[in-house]
């Protein structure tokens, strides 16, 4: 634990590095009205904090720089952010503006965080924690040879053909796709695999095959996110005469940025900060990456976050994404809600 005068200090010197780009002298520290100590103190107070892993110096008469670790202290000591009212305001009529479409919403969504917080916006679509059954056809093809066509909330259908050890008739087929399907109507994997029910062995054979296409399903990758605002990356001066933008460029290109940025486990409705080497892919160890989710009455989740280098103005990023997401979480609740009236 830091002293508060170290605190203090830490907290200056992050501040003033995100404004500024360079190298934090000790002079500017003296400089902060709100600090109120002596150049000696706080030259002294530096070495401990450079010490201690907190900040770093190019070289030993050098500013100082925030090290993952200072912002990781930056971060956690920021309380009561939020976007100022009259910004809430603006936010909410814009996004009244268009067009009542899930689409246009996360569009709209994405291009906002980047202007407000002038780094790389990702949002995704909301996807189920866990798909729900909701119809089976059985469809006979050949004499051992049926179509599975599975209906899952969403209006997704997925289509498997199945292979039996006998013939079986069109008719018995629609009798046993008419028992699974109110045996299973709106169970996700979890619940059908729980249910205790009398199956024959070819009613069983079915239920495998459902369950096999559910858990694709629930294992599949985010899809295709909405970015906006890479050219504010691009332009930040950590990135001017770099190779490290050239990562981030290839898991864009290559559709492995959601995998990478997003944390192995998102707590729902609060924002997360993943700073510098906290993030799992090595790639984006250079980057921080701001992230929360809005989601759907019905247990859809989708993600929105921001991605730029460690220098971002945190306390703006993370009210922005705060409040983008549970704004879309509003919304989508309200159309949701519309569209099952």
């Amino acid at each position: 634990m830091l002293t508060s005068r170290r605190g203090a200090i830490l907290k200056s010197i992050v501040g003033q590095y995100i404004v500024r780009a360079t190298p934090v002298p000790s002079q500017c520290l003296v400089n902060d009205r709100e600090l109120e100590v002596s150049a000696a103190t706080i030259r002294n107070e530096m070495a401990h904090l450079e010490e201690e892993g907190y900040i770093t110096r190019p070289h030993p008469s050098a500013g100082s720089i925030p090290s993952d670790r200072g912002y990781r202290y930056y971060v956690d000591s920021l309380d009561d952010i939020e976007l100022p009212l009259a910004e809430q305001r603006l936010i909410n009529h814009l996004f009244y503006q268009v067009e009542r479409k899930l689409e246009e919403w996360l569009s709209l969504a994405a291009t906002i965080t980047a202007q407000l917080t002038q780094n790389m916006a990702v949002v995704t679509l909301s996807k189920p924690v866990n798909c729900q059954f909701k119809h089976l056809e059985l469809v006979a093809l050949q004499d051992l040879l049926a179509l599975v066509v599975l209906v899952l909330h969403g209006a997704r259908v997925k289509q498997l053909l199945i292979t039996f050890d006998q013939v079986i008739s069109q008719l018995e087929l629609t009798a046993m796709a008419n028992k699974l399907n109110t045996a299973y109507a709106n169970l996700t994997r979890p619940q059908i695999l729980a249910k205790a029910i009398e199956l024959s062995p070819t009613e069983q054979q079915i239920t495998d095959c459902l369950l096999k296409i559910m858990l694709a399903e629930d294992e599949q990758e985010y899809e295709e996110p909405y970015l906006n605002g890479l050219h504010f990356t691009l332009n930040q001066p950590e990135f001017a005469h770099s190779h490290q933008i050239l990562a981030l460029l290839e898991l864009i290109e290559h559709r492995k940025l959601l995998r990478s940025i997003i944390p192995g486990k998102l707590h729902r409705h609060q924002v997360q900060v993943v700073i510098g080497k906290e993030n799992k892919a090595e790639v984006i160890h250079d980057y921080s990456v701001v992230v929360s989710q809005y989601s759907l009455p019905e247990g859809a989740m989708g993600t929105i976050g921001v991605i730029g280098p460690t220098r971002m103005p945190y306390a703006r990023t993370i009210s922005t994404v705060d409040y983008l997401s549970s704004l879309l979480s509003g919304l989508v609740a309200e159309l949701y809600e519309h569209n099952t009236n």
